[in-house]
């Protein structure tokens, strides 16, 4: 939004793909305030993605929602999507987001919105009286579990490694939950359950034996991974597969520029995100003027 934005500010001729029905991704399932965006605060994700909305509605640039890319072609710039249409630019802003990583275990499709929660914002009612569990050793999984102790008759934090990669305030709080136990050099290997998740089979890295444990909930936080499937083999990608750019947000490909969290692994919020949409515009303007 920010880059398209800047495009028109700067009377490019300027069209945004979106694959979903509405403009947001991830901001879509962001549960908590946001207060730390410079200019304005939301309660969520979702009412800063409003005010964002709002802000472009009188612009003049051409937005196409439910349109899903089935084809890049980076060098010669061109998007097919899905639905046969094809499209040309003389430059594109790749701004794909990230999208949550999975265990990729048996059950973890079947029990999704069945046990196997989203957040712990806004699903800490659902737990109320429950035995939960959280996978993840990062600020995010710390965080959800003492969120989700609030309601649940307990929180078991699984984590594969013995160190954590939280903040200190963070996993200081939550040792010192008495609703919290924390698992560590533990592995989720498969969720169990009829129509409902009910129990969760665990393997110890460290001692080889396998328990299952009574979960009636379970909430994922092991990270994120990129949405760039649809580029690799055309632009350089580092190990964890995020977009390479240069100081000007372009990729190894002229006039192809990346912005956002696929391009930011290292510090990746809204604010930066924004900048970079900004400063990819103003760049691609004075290329393009040159």
């Amino acid at each position: 939004l920010s880059a398209a934005l800047w495009s028109d500010e700067l009377g490019l001729k300027t069209l945004l793909l979106e694959e979903n029905a509405e403009l947001g991704g991830q901001l879509l399932r962001t549960y908590n305030a946001i207060e730390n965006h410079l200019g304005t605060q939301a309660k969520n994700g979702r009412e800063l993605r409003d005010i964002f909305v709002k802000q472009i509605e009188d612009r003049s640039f051409t937005i196409k929602l439910s349109s899903a890319v089935s084809e890049v072609d980076l060098e010669n710039k061109t998007i097919l999507q899905t639905s046969g249409e094809r499209f040309s630019a003389r430059a594109l802003i790749l701004a794909t987001g990230v999208r949550r990583r999975k265990l990729n275990i048996e059950g973890e499709e079947k029990f999704k919105n069945k046990g196997i929660i989203e957040s712990g914002k806004r699903d800490q009612d659902s737990v109320r009286g429950k035995n939960a569990a959280v996978v993840g050793g990062g600020d995010a999984a710390f965080e959800n579990a003492l969120i989700l102790a609030k309601r649940a008759k307990s929180v078991v934090l699984i984590h594969r490694q013995k160190d954590f990669r939280a903040r200190a305030e963070f996993i200081e709080q939550t040792k010192n939950n008495p609703k919290i136990k924390i698992l560590t050099d533990s592995v989720v290997q498969k969720f169990i359950g009829g129509e409902h998740l009910e129990t969760v089979k665990i393997k110890n890295s460290q001692t080889n034996k396998t328990q299952v444990f009574p979960f009636e909930a379970v909430l994922i936080r092991i990270g994120v991974e990129p949405n760039t499937e649809l580029f690799r083999g055309q632009i350089d990608l580092d190990e964890n597969g995020y977009i390479k750019i240069d100081q000007t947000c372009e990729t190894s490909v002229k006039e192809i520029f990346a912005v956002g969290d696929v391009a930011n692994p290292l510090a990746p919020t809204v604010s930066s995100a924004v900048g970079m949409g900004a400063a990819a515009a103003k760049i691609i303007f004075s290329k393009l003027i040159s």
